[in-house]
Order: C-alpha cells, then sequence, then structure tokens
C-alpha cells in the first residue's frame, strides 16, 4: 500500500530533524542479543536506553524546541521521560521550561527533572490529565505548550531513530515498538513504511493501560480504565484530536497486548541475560516479542529499547526475583 501524504510528511521532516539534532542526541547502538547464540543475529536491540536523558524522548524534545524561539516560555506535561528530555533540550537551546507531572511520577524521574533547575507541577494522578492542565496554563498565551507526542515536529524527532535502524541493519523483518501516546511508534513507522515497506510494525501495548490499541481497534477515541503498570512511561490516555491515532491504525501491523506477569518477565530476562536493568516500558516491547517467540523465529527483529529511567525500589524486587 502507498504511504499517506501524511506519513510521507513525517518521513521527510524526520531527515530534516535529524540535521537539527545531530550534535545533541547520539546515534544509538544496535546490538545483539545474547538470548540467541553467537552463530545467530535475529534478535537486535535498539538501546534508546543508552541516550543522554536515559530513553528516546531526548529526539522529539529536541526536534520541537530546536524549532521554537526563546523568547517565550515552554511548558509541557510528561509521565516522566519527556519532561526529562525536554530538560536536557532547553538546556541547550536556552528556553525558559515549566514541566506538569503526575504526583505518582517515578521519584528517580522526578529527581532528574528538579535536578535541571526548572518549574515543576505535580497535578493529579493521571499523565493525561496534566496534559489538559499544561494546555489550560498555555491557553493565555503566557506559554507555548509541547505536547509528549501528538505534534508532528515530535513524531519526526522520534522517527530519526527509524533513519538510524535503515543505516545499521541491512534488512529489518519486525520491530517491537511500546505504545503509549503514540508518538515513537508513529514516527519510526512513518519512516520505515516509506524506506521499508516489508517491514513490519509490531505495537505493543501495556493490558493495565492500553488507550492507543483500544481507540486503534474503535476507529476513534474513547475512554479506556488505567491501571498500574510497570510500564508507566507508556500509562495514560491520549488527545481527543490525536494525529497519531489515524498515523498508528497505517502503519502499525500487528497490535500484541502483555500483562503485568510478561512485562515483568521480560525486566529479569533483559537484566540476566542482556545484562541491561531498562524500565518497564523498554520491557514491554521484549515482551511483546517473547509472548510469540516462534512465530517470529529465522527473521530479523528489532526491541526498540525505549529506555532506563526505573525506580529502584520497584524494578528491584523483579530483577532479583523476589
Amino acid at each position: 500500500m502507498t504511504p499517506s501524504e501524511t506519513v510521507l510528511s513525517i518521513a521527510a521532516e524526520s531527515i530534516k530533524a535529524r540535521e537539527r539534532i545531530m550534535d545533541v542526541v547520539l546515534e544509538t547502538s544496535c546490538l545483539r542479543s545474547r538470548a540467541q547464540p553467537a552463530s545467530e543475529s535475529g534478535l537486535i536491540l535498539k538501546c534508546e536506553n543508552f541516550q543522554h536523558t536515559g530513553s528516546f524522548k531526548l529526539r522529539g524534545a529536541m526536534s520541537k524546541l530546536s524549532m521554537l524561539p526563546t523568547d517565550k516560555p515552554v511548558i509541557t506535561a510528561s509521565s516522566g521521560n519527556h519532561g526529562i528530555a525536554c530538560c536536557h533540550a532547553a538546556m541547550t537551546t536556552g528556553h525558559d521550561l515549566t514541566v506538569v507531572l503526575p504526583e505518582n511520577v517515578t521519584k528517580a524521574k522526578l529527581a532528574l527533572i528538579e535536578g535541571y533547575g526548572v518549574r515543576t507541577i505535580l497535578h493529579s494522578m493521571d499523565s493525561s490529565l496534566c496534559e489538559v492542565h499544561a494546555k489550560s496554563l498555555a491557553a493565555d498565551g503566557s506559554f507555548t505548550y509541547v505536547s509528549p507526542y501528538n505534534d508532528p515536529t515530535v513524531m519526526a524527532g522520534q522517527g530519526t531513530i527509524g533513519l538510524e535502524l535503515l543505516e545499521q541493519l541491512l534488512a529489518i523483518d519486525n520491530v517491537f515498538i511500546s505504545m503509549g501516546g503514540g508518538g515513537l511508534i508513529s514516527g519510526i513507522g512513518s519512516v520505515l513504511k516509506t524506506h521499508s515497506p516489508a517491514t513490519r510494525i509490531i505495537g505493543v501495548s501495556a493490558t493495565n493501560s492500553a488507550a492507543l490499541a483500544a481507540c486503534m481497534e474503535a476507529g476513534r477515541i474513547v475512554e479506556t480504565e488505567h491501571f498500574d503498570t510497570l510500564a508507566d512511561g507508556c500509562a495514560g490516555g491520549i488527545d481527543e484530536d490525536s494525529r497519531t491515532l489515524p498515523l498508528s491504525i497505517e502503519v502499525i501491523d500487528r497490535v500484541i497486548h502483555c500483562t503485568e506477569k510478561e512485562i515483568g518477565d521480560a525486566l529479569h530476562r533483559m537484566a540476566w541475560t542482556d545484562k541491561m536493568i531498562v524500565e518497564g516500558a523498554a520491557a514491554l516491547a521484549y515482551a511483546a516479542y517473547l509472548s510469540d517467540e516462534a512465530a517470529f523465529a529465522g527473521q530479523t527483529n528489532v526491541i526498540l529499547v525505549c529506555g532506563a529511567n526505573f525506580d529502584q525500589s520497584k524494578i528491584g524486587p523483579i530483577v532479583a526475583g523476589s
């Protein structure tokens, strides 16, 4: 199927975004998983956990802030990683920044954000409500609001991962990407469906917070219940005017839902097999591969390891197996 104009546009903008952010953002490694024998190379980890801020979010934040004038304050909302990324980007660009966070934000992520010296606002227990609050504060023109995902420039920044994958690997059969608001999977998916249409995009949803998956199934924005999840970086709802929903419907070939036990098992396996301690949202993508491993045998599979900003008190016992 020929990609839509929107997909082609995001892919084209990703090339421009890469030029703008390449001096600030790391080109992260693709590593062969130790879970497979040395003679095989079918399971590849794209290690955004090694990015400067500990997650892929720096790409989108830097892509957006590099396009904004610095004489007006910026406000954003985040469950953690996007906030950290905006802090790092603002330190580079010189923007005045405020970050709205849920009251249950991971302590490690909050500490990182506060360490940048930016203004923080704790609001509600839901990242989607934080977005509503941040938008309301920007409504009078006092701030420029930066969405964590619902913005073509942010999506284009995340799409730079797709450009790197195309250069780093000769062929890619499947890419497993955790789904939150959809900015990451829309950006990477647009690039790959434009330049490598045979590559299958596997969206991975946490059963406990599966807003985007439910909206995709309905073909429209629907309300969903949200429960605590190890993949806290993927938790929360999506905007009523979401630009990521139609893009996700177009570029995603399959959605896999994973339970908390499956995410925990993937966290444990990554720690002990691949020697990586990552956050739950990163293990979510790996959990999907493990859930149907036989179906992907003999293929080149990429796990997007999206971040490593975890809460030690939550992740530690799982890694230790206690």
